[in-house]
């Protein structure tokens, strides 16, 4: 037996479940409606989500488009065939709902050993509020292949999305989301990946529109050696409910996980939630995580929630901790700046922009990294910092 086998055998005879993760499944009678007072639920608005917590299925679709390079398909497969490809299973019921109730779902795949001279660029856009539409996805890398994945959404639309990700071993994957949602929509998605041996991920998501957007994203590994680094950014506006969801199992040895989210609020009951897990099985020895949080609050009349967590069942590992913070902007920079002539309106959002600039720069796609500034920009010209101009 490989050392692969011999770790994946050693935690399925472990069964070492989360205490603060449901058991995944795909059957939806394991994921009754909450009722709100569940842990995984208590942030969450859930008068909010429009009907996603129902079990309807609807006809309505995202309008997509698609910048494919060579080295990558894009094919309809059934729902029962994207099960079958292997991946975690839903840890919740908007996910478990989105996987039964997509109609069908599509593979992205990336060949082995492919290196993609471009990115790949899926621009989903939705254009009613009033239907449901329900995204079942897999994301499948082939082993040493190296690619970047964009996802980009916009428009108005009430979805539900279940993505898989597989990353082969020996393989490299950015997958980048944007959220760039109008006003009214309401985005509930749960993104499970899957490293493979000495594979690295890194995601970005980029959540900058809608009315509630709750995303989950949960990392497991199908072997040691594998890398997971998850980024975040997200700016709320005034009644807007923004919440990230990071679950990371670190359930093979010498794994690394390293989440670094950033945060910032203005206007009268805006909302974020970051909620960050690692469990660190017995048999993860050799380990390294670390997770971080940051919020800024520009106004009064904002909320941001963050809540890290480290469930530890071994101490044989390199290093784990976590650090959140929520605060206001630092008055000795307001202070400096103000000092040498420059306004508080630009001084705020040179403080504001140097917050979020090494997440954007981390971005390898120099078009997509303007956008992302500009966009921050656009945030900022808004409520206060506009009236203080």
């Amino acid at each position: 037996m490989s050392a692969v086998e011999t770790t994946a055998a050693a935690v399925e005879m472990e069964h070492v479940e989360s205490h603060l993760h449901p058991e995944p499944t795909f059957a939806l009678e394991a994921h009754p409606a909450p009722t709100g007072r569940e842990e995984i639920w208590r942030f969450t608005p859930l008068k909010r989500l429009r009907g996603l917590l129902e079990d309807v299925v609807a006809d309505a679709h995202l309008e997509q488009k698609l910048e494919l390079p060579e080295g990558v398909t894009l094919t309809q497969i059934s729902l029962d065939e994207a099960n079958a490809l292997g991946g975690t299973a839903p840890f919740d019921r908007l996910g478990a709902l989105a996987a039964k109730n997509a109609g069908t779902a599509h593979l992205l795949d990336i060949a082995a050993e492919a290196e993609l001279s471009s990115p790949v660029w899926v621009h989903l856009h939705g254009t009613s509020v009033d239907d449901i539409v329900s995204g079942r996805v897999v994301v499948r890398v082939g082993n040493h292949a190296k690619a970047v994945v964009l996802v980009e959404h916009t428009g108005s639309t009430t979805y539900n999305g279940f993505t898989t990700v597989l990353v082969g071993d020996g393989a490299q994957l950015d997958l980048v989301h944007v959220n760039d949602w109008a006003d009214d929509a309401v985005h509930a998605e749960q993104i499970n990946a899957r490293v493979g041996r000495d594979a690295t991920l890194r995601q970005f998501e980029f959540t900058l529109g809608g009315d509630l957007v709750r995303t989950s994203t949960n990392v497991d590994y199908a072997g040691p050696g594998g890398s997971a680094e998850l980024f975040g950014l997200y700016f709320a506006d005034a009644g807007q409910h923004f919440e990230h969801r990071l679950f990371v199992d670190h359930n093979a040895p010498k794994t690394k996980s390293h989440v670094v989210y950033k945060g910032a609020l203005q206007g009268q009951k805006a909302h974020t939630v970051w909620i960050g897990n690692v469990l660190i099985r017995k048999v993860a020895e050799g380990i390294e995580t670390y997770e971080e949080n940051r919020n800024l609050v520009l106004t009064e009349g904002c909320q941001a929630d963050s809540v890290p967590n480290l469930e530890i069942e071994t101490g044989e590992i390199d290093g784990a901790g976590h650090a959140s913070a929520v605060g206001r902007f630092d008055d000795e920079q307001l202070f400096y700046l103000r000092s040498r002539g420059v306004s508080e309106a630009e001084a705020r959002k040179l403080v504001v922009r140097g917050f979020f600039d090494d997440l954007i720069r981390k971005v390898e796609v120099p078009e997509l990294a303007e956008k992302l500034s500009a966009q921050v920009e656009e945030e900022l010209q808004r409520h206060v910092l506009a009236e203080l101009d």
